[in-house]
């Protein structure tokens, strides 16, 4: 028996005519973790959902050697793949809440598991369940077992994932985007887990990601894909020491650098006083008090035209309500001066022309982008819809504004789906930038790009903010894109802000443990930093 548990020989993929995968060789060893990195479309995922055979088979076509303990893969039966599936090779999907059965709890999604693979059941089955709880880091594990997907946090989800994945002791995970949807605190959590059940376990991991930070961490071993190709092959540390290909060393080069903008306006575009966003619970029966969710509780502060303010935090700590609220998308309390215009006191239809200086980047391109339009209806809808120009000059504007963000004027007659998820996003810049506004709110705007298209989008906003003395509130959590393009940076936890100031103050000489904490898992805070700040608990 060799020491591979996965051995791989010039495997073809090819969805109908075109190939996708070709002729690769790779090698998963017992016991060892190995990284699959590349960009989007570099056959990162095809090449893993081939061991399990899990693309679609009447269009897909297969050749080559897939060996596992020996077993060879390819050309084997639906009966024996089952056999396999979830039993000695388990799956980890990159996003959770499309994964998990939303009418299902807890309990009967891992106990299913154990049903199909085990027999388990009844009292048997609920005390492994528990135990896979409790493996997984699940805190008070009895009172989710009838909790519903939608009732989780996003950490809380990918750790079921992991629980159902484990629960019969596979030989081979297969994790897939595993954090790329979580916050940094978050991800760091989850990959000390995977660490921790790796080595407990004795099992194999194979790891897919585009993040090579979380790469450095966790692999042994890493292999680099690009164009359906494996261009380099390594062990972690030699690969990032001294990268081979030019290729892995754009990859290991592209965090997002660079410093944001000078300032050159004095006067403040925005004030935000006290904002309050409060959403009523329902009152029980014989309380006078109603609660609240306090997703927004008292935020303050003021912004230079031509500034970006860095807005970061956790899932749920009111960043994303907070941005909705500037725009009067939600009903708040407090004071919000846009200029010299108080937009508490404008209702919807008073808004409405004051809609044309604040626009919106949201975080997935392809779902912010209507299908059936192409992208001169996308981009000249605004237009359209504030009566600014003829048809003519309409169209004019659209062929300027799609040169200003870098792409060919000729595809605006394209539709969404025939761009690459950059360039959707550049779609979306130039939907908020042709309305020629002062303020614009970038929710996750990169959180879904590669790390070489994020580096593109974070120097075209700064190049757009030079030259049309734009500002910026931009949302993330994202540090270190953060730290590229902002200027100030507040840190929300629970709905308030428990820190803020000027960005390169808050990066060298965080004071609050908790944005300590958030710079510590994005890996970019100092050692006199981390040194201080090693005794002090989250509050």
């Amino acid at each position: 028996m060799t020491d591979n548990l996965i051995e791989i020989r010039q495997l073809t993929v090819a969805f109908g005519d075109r190939e996708v995968v070709h002729g690769i060789d790779l090698d998963i060893r017992r016991g060892e973790c190995l990284a699959l990195v590349g960009e989007s479309g570099s056959g990162k995922s095809v090449t893993a959902h081939s061991i399990l055979r899990l693309l679609p088979g009447n269009t897909v076509h297969t050749t080559g050697s897939i060996r596992f303990n020996g077993q060879e893969l390819v050309g084997t039966t639906e009966k024996q793949l089952r056999a396999l599936r979830g039993n000695r090779i388990a799956m980890i999907f990159q996003e959770p809440m499309t994964s998990l059965n939303p009418l299902h709890s807890v309990e009967k999604q891992i106990g299913e598991v154990l049903a199909v693979h085990k027999g388990l059941g009844g009292k048997a089955a609920r005390a492994r369940v528990l135990e896979l709880l409790e493996l997984v880091g699940i805190t008070e594990p009895a009172k989710r077992l009838k909790a519903y997907p939608h009732q989780l946090s996003g950490g809380q989800r990918q750790r079921i994932m992991i629980a159902m994945a484990l629960a019969n002791e596979p030989d081979l995970l297969i994790a897939d985007e595993p954090t790329t949807a979580l916050d940094v605190t978050v991800q760091q959590k989850i990959l000390e887990l995977l660490r921790s059940l790796q080595a407990r376990l004795g099992m194999s991991l194979l790891l897919i990601s585009h993040d090579l930070n979380l790469v450095r961490q966790i692999a042994q071993r890493v292999c680099v894909m690009r164009g359906g190709e494996i261009v380099e092959q390594a062990e972690c540390e030699a690969l990032f020491q001294h990268p081979r290909h030019p290729y892995s060393r754009l990859l290991i080069e592209a965090e997002p650098d660079g410093r944001p903008v000078p300032v050159m306006f004095d006067q403040y575009l925005l004030s935000v006083d006290d904002v309050r966003v409060w959403f009523p619970l329902p009152k029980p029966l014989f309380q006078k008090e109603r609660d609240y969710i306090k997703a927004v509780d008292g935020v303050s502060f003021n912004l230079l035209k031509g500034k970006t303010l860095g807005i970061v935090g956790e899932s749920g700590s009111g960043k994303s309500t907070l941005g909705q609220a500037i725009l009067r998308l939600v009903d708040c309390k407090g004071s919000i001066r846009l200029g010299n215009k108080e937009l508490t006191l404008h209702n919807q239809r008073l808004m409405r022309p004051l809609r044309r200086q604040m626009q919106i980047v949201f975080q997935d391109p392809f779902a912010a982008l209507s299908p059936r339009m192409s992208v001169q209806h996308i981009i000249a809808e605004g237009l359209h819809t504030h009566g600014i120009g003829t048809p003519a000059e309409q169209e004019a504007a659209v062929v300027r504004v799609l040169g200003e963000v870098g792409l060919d004027p000729a595809t605006r007659h394209r539709y969404p789906h025939e761009f690459s998820g950059g360039q959707r996003q550049r779609i979306a810049i130039a939907r908020a930038l042709v309305l020629e506004p002062a303020l614009i709110l970038l929710d996750e705007p990169t959180s879904a790009l590669d790390r070489t298209v994020q580096k593109q989008i974070i120097e075209l906003l700064r190049s757009l903010q030079l030259r049309h003395g734009l500002t910026y509130l931009f949302i993330s959590h994202d540090l270190a894109v953060v730290q590229a393009l902002a200027h100030d940076l507040m840190v929300i936890r629970h709905g308030r802000v428990v820190e803020q100031g000027p960005a390169r103050r808050v990066f060298a000489d965080p004071q609050h443990p908790y944005t300590q904490d958030l710079l510590k898992a994005s890996g970019l805070m100092s050692g006199a930093a981390r040194a201080r700040s090693a005794a002090t608990p989250v509050p």
